[in-house]
């Protein structure tokens, strides 16, 4: 089996150089350790100190110098919309707080379907539609406080 190495980052790389492709939901993109199991068959370990967040698009360098493609897989999400920025900053607002992860695209958010969240995005005059797409939330905030002292 061969181990991850290191990560080249989505555009970073030539993707027709992968020797294969795992395809992950954004919860398998987010990991300390995990065996991935290629298209190709081949079976990659993936062990970091600390977790790691996978993007769709990046490549993860193995011990004998190939790459292996990740690609997203396809999620049931909502894309998310309002009129001007302040509107959809204060949809971001409500969204994050209710921890719901959440992906910038362009003047749209996209999130998880989820029916209550939907019923609130309507309540606060959003617009949104279903998808289909890979899933890339914004990664999640340390959560330790530090103080200098």
């Amino acid at each position: 089996m061969h181990r991850v190495i290191a990560i080249k980052p989505a555009g970073k790389w030539e993707k027709k150089s992968a020797r294969d492709r795992v395809v992950l939901d954004a919860v398998d993109r987010t990991r300390r350790r995990i065996v991935l199991t290629g298209e190709n068959g081949g079976v990659f370990l993936l062990d970091f100190a600390q977790p790691a967040t996978l993007r769709d698009g990046d490549g993860l360098v193995l011990d004998d110098g190939s790459i292996v493609l990740v690609a997203g897989a396809p999620e049931e999400l909502l894309e998310v919309s309002a009129h001007g920025t302040l509107a959809t900053v204060r949809l971001a607002w409500h969204l994050g707080n209710r921890h719901t992860d959440v992906q910038n695209v362009g003047a749209k958010l996209r999130i998880r379907r989820d029916h209550v969240l939907e019923e609130m995005l309507r309540g606060l005059g959003a617009h949104f539609a279903p998808l289909e797409a890979p899933f890339d939330p914004e990664p999640a905030a340390p959560q330790g406080h530090e103080h200098g002292g």
